[in-house]
């Protein structure tokens, strides 16, 4: 094994505990190489190869201290990333649930999801809330596994009079931390809001399922929240983003979504003409943009227009902090 399947706590993760394994060379990249792996384990690895999209080779040479050997491979050119443990989890999580092939075309999204449990996991605040964090997992289920994904869980937590809740089952759709950001042009006093067809609408039976919204993306593994909300603006409005405002970070929908958003105001040039129709095209994206004043803004979301929780509370931030952001000095600073 190469790459970030040589890493210890990635094979445990595959092979499902730890293992005994010794370094090897084949063709110039050193690996390790384990001997006497059951079928099971043979079983686990082809599994997680596919699903990697690993190159696997039946019979290669392999250089050891005490000479060369003869052995089958899993050759993983990608480099170790902090993520790759819990990736490896996720995948092995899947086995004889969903073919690895069909793993492999989600990886993407997977991947995504991963990095949103790493990041919950380092929330530590706590203030008011006095729920004791104690939630027992009995089983989990796969249901959907698409571009989103839906589980089913079956669980008992501890209830606030301190006993046992029964167990009950909870499906959860799975899409992943995202970011909503806000171009603002201070000197203007107007925002550009973006506009395209989506599904939610689509599905509830609105007739014209077009939203206004502020841009917005999925964070991609190994991207902060900041580094996604520029890359979003170049790709659905053109735009260089200056200084970032935090509005908030929460769970639009905790009763049954696990996305997490983390919603921006961006200073910006936003001159005449740079409105236009962007998106990337290989994910169908057709995004307009609107250069819409500040008081014309506020009429949208007082008369329903905006109809989006993220872009209503964006809306009523940057009302509170108007005055501050284009009393301050400087302005804009391109990037």
């Amino acid at each position: 094994m190469t790459g970030a399947l040589a890493d210890g706590g990635v094979l445990a993760a595959v092979l499902g505990g730890a293992v005994v394994a010794e370094a090897g060379v084949v063709g110039g990249v050193t690996g390790v190489v384990l001997r006497g792996l059951t079928e099971d384990a043979l079983a686990r690895l082809d599994h997680y190869g596919t699903a990697l999209g690993l190159t696997q080779v039946p019979d290669i040479a392999v250089e050891l201290p005490g000479g060369v050997v003869r052995a089958r491979a899993w050759l993983d050119a990608a480099l170790l990333v902090p993520d790759a443990r819990e990736v490896a989890v996720a995948v092995m999580a899947l086995q004889g649930k969903m073919p690895a092939a069909r793993i492999r075309a989600r990886l993407g999204s997977l991947r995504v999801a991963v990095a949103s449990r790493v990041r919950a996991a380092a929330t530590a605040a706590r203030g008011l809330r006095v729920g004791t964090g104690e939630v027992v997992e009995e089983a989990r289920e796969v249901v959907h596994a698409g571009f989103f994904a839906v589980e089913e869980s079956h669980l008992r937590f501890r209830r606030f009079d301190g006993q046992w809740s029964a167990t009950i089952r909870r499906e959860v759709f799975q899409s992943g931390d995202a970011v909503t950001v806000l171009p603002y042009d201070p000197a203007r006093d107007r925002v550009l809001l973006i506009e395209q067809m989506r599904m939610g609408p689509f599905g509830r039976g609105d007739p014209l399922p077009w939203q206004l919204e502020a841009i917005a993306g999925r964070i991609d593994p190994g991207e902060t929240p900041e580094d996604c909300a520029r890359r979003e603006a170049v790709e659905e409005a053109g735009l260089a983003l200056g200084a970032l405002e935090k509005v908030a970070e929460y769970y639009p929908s905790p009763g049954a979504m696990t996305e997490y958003l983390y919603s921006y105001v961006a200073l910006c040039d936003l001159p005449d003409g740079c409105a236009g129709v962007f998106g990337v095209a290989n994910e169908a994206e057709d995004i307009r943009g609107h250069l819409v004043g500040f008081a014309q803004f506020m009429d949208l979301v007082a008369s329903g227009e905006v109809a989006n929780a993220p872009l209503i509370l964006t809306a009523l931030w940057l009302q509170r902090e108007r005055a501050r952001i284009r009393q301050a000095p400087g302005g804009f600073t391109p990037p």
